[in-house]
């Protein structure tokens, strides 16, 4: 029998995904799959060695999200030294096809295979099947894409609008801008509002309200590798609160709530919009205060606008990887 597989992957920064589907199951039900730590290993070519050697088994084709800008069959990962390449790729592993697409391009396409319970609604809004959907993921970086509604399906905008510069609207986060234009010399919303962003507005925070930082948070944050998920952990403690870590969520949320609500109106993303990525799922408890959609909404004469779009988190990890199995399966994303 003809091999039909197609090897699918969600390469991130962090983490790279890598999975078996076959039309016949579709996309929400891999044949084999396999978690890798992206920086153990020194490009894409290398995972699919190994996961090869794993599976005992090849594919005919291949499609993988990646975290970075996707041009002529090409990408350069943003937070990994990576430049996957189609035709080096399908002639390494005879593939009789490869697709690269943005990750947040991906993410978009496994919206329409995602469950009630893959979702959190932090807006209900006015549901509406033929409006654009807006995807913003706060992960390792900050990823954003726009699906643009063309009458009888949808239409992927891969962006890199996460690099823009950031436009602070409070006087705290001008002081913020300043702060970290020292460290970076350019300053821009992937810079604030990701797991590399976090312990930028902790600096920031500890050092403009003057607060003393705890004996127990000062043993955790230098003995972690990442300090990003000791300050989220330690913002979500309800037993030893931390008054830096919260308010570091705390700014880290408006100003997430306030670049989704520009993607929203670039877009405009009547049909929705999504937020993606490792760290909205994690942090739901602070994006459920009125903080994010405050900020989300805060568009002078256009806020009557923001108030009407849906606002989910997407819950589903494993999104991404959904969405590649669909693109590389070839369905068509039609509706919600």
């Amino acid at each position: 029998m003809e091999n039909q597989f197609l090897l699918a992957g969600d390469i991130g920064g962090t983490k790279t995904i890598l999975a078996l589907f076959s039309s016949e199951k579709g996309p929400l039900q891999p044949l084999f799959e396999v978690i890798y730590a992206s920086t153990a290993y020194p490009g894409l070519d290398a995972i699919i060695k190994d996961f090869f050697s794993q599976a005992d088994v090849s594919a005919a084709t291949a499609c993988f999200g990646v975290a970075g800008p996707v041009r002529d069959g090409r990408s350069v990962i943003t937070n990994l030294p990576w430049q996957p390449d189609t035709r080096i790729l399908q002639s390494s592993h005879g593939f009789s096809k490869v697709s690269l697409i943005n990750d947040l391009v991906a993410t978009g396409y496994a919206i329409p295979h995602l469950s009630r319970s893959d979702l959190f609604i932090l807006n209900a809004g006015i549901n509406t099947n033929e409006g654009g959907i807006g995807i913003i993921a706060p992960g390792t970086g900050l990823g954003e894409a726009i699906f643009t509604w063309e009458g009888s399906r949808y239409t992927p905008v891969p962006s890199e609008g996460g690099h823009t510069d950031f436009a602070p609207i409070a006087e705290i986060e001008v002081d913020l801008l300043a702060f970290l234009n020292k460290r970076y010399g350019h300053v821009s919303y992937d810079r604030i509002c990701s797991g590399r962003g976090l312990p930028g507005i902790y600096d920031f925070i500890k050092a403009h309200f003057q607060l003393e930082e705890p004996d127990w948070l000062t043993r955790e944050l230098e003995n972690a590798e990442d300090r990003t998920p000791v300050i989220v952990n330690a913002a979500l403690n309800d037993t030893k609160p931390c008054i830096i870590c919260s308010k570091t969520l705390q700014m880290f949320i408006s100003i997430l709530g306030a670049e989704a609500g520009n993607l929203a109106l670039k877009g405009l993303t009547t049909g929705g919009m999504y937020l993606g990525g490792g760290i909205p799922p994690r942090i739901l408890p602070f994006l459920q205060t009125e903080t994010f959609m405050t900020s989300f909404t805060n568009k002078g004469r256009m806020s009557y606008l923001l108030n009407d779009i849906p606002v989910k988190v997407i819950l589903n990890p494993k999104a991404a990887l959904i969405g590649a199995a669909s693109f590389g399966l070839g369905l068509k994303f039609k509706t919600i």
